[in-house]
């Protein structure tokens, strides 16, 4: 009987602990921004997570709250909690980074130099994408560095006679 009584006191100290920290998880979640919001739209926020930091110079000011996609340009939408200390000029850039090769990506805040300032709600105009490292492997193993190169027209014109000379000999001998 002593045994059963002990292992439900330890059964409902667990349950005691699991609930607060559900209720600090909770409170100190993505739902609860202590700073003023402003969005920045990017063509692709690869590697970018709710909660992702927001830095200024190296230290963290804010953080993501949200990342929706706006249906009519099809940009990806970040919201973005600053902190009240810091106050954003106009022509602020925001730019998608890692910490390094393998590390988690954050927001990189440059703030301009106008005096005019982003408002609580407002947007951040300029934004740079993040640098797909694996493209750049790529690109440099396989050694290209641009797209398909094109022919010179003198070229294109010689390559399209031969080629359709081809395609029609080549229908004719399927076709008998």
């Amino acid at each position: 009987m002593r045994r059963s009584a002990i292992e439900t006191v330890m059964g409902a100290v667990v349950l005691i602990v699991a609930a607060m920290f559900l209720y600090f998880t909770y409170n100190s979640g993505y739902q609860h921004a202590d700073g003023y919001e402003v969005t920045a739209k990017f063509n692709r926020i690869d590697g970018l997570a709710l909660g992702s930091e927001v830095r200024l110079s190296g230290i963290k000011v804010g953080r993501v709250i949200s990342e929706t996609l706006d249906p009519n340009t099809y940009l990806a939408i970040v919201r973005l909690s600053v902190d009240r200390g810091i106050r954003l000029p106009v022509d602020t850039t925001a730019k998608i980074t890692s910490d390094s090769l393998l590390g988690s990506f954050y927001i990189a805040l440059e703030p301009g130099a106008e005096d005019k300032l982003i408002p609580d709600g407002g947007q951040i105009v300029a934004t740079q994408d993040p640098i797909n490292i694996g493209d750049l492997i790529g690109r440099y193993i396989f050694g290209s560095t641009a797209g398909p190169k094109k022919a010179k027209p003198d070229q294109a014109q010689s390559q399209g006679q031969s080629s359709s000379g081809q395609s029609s000999s080549g229908q004719s001998s399927s076709g008998q």
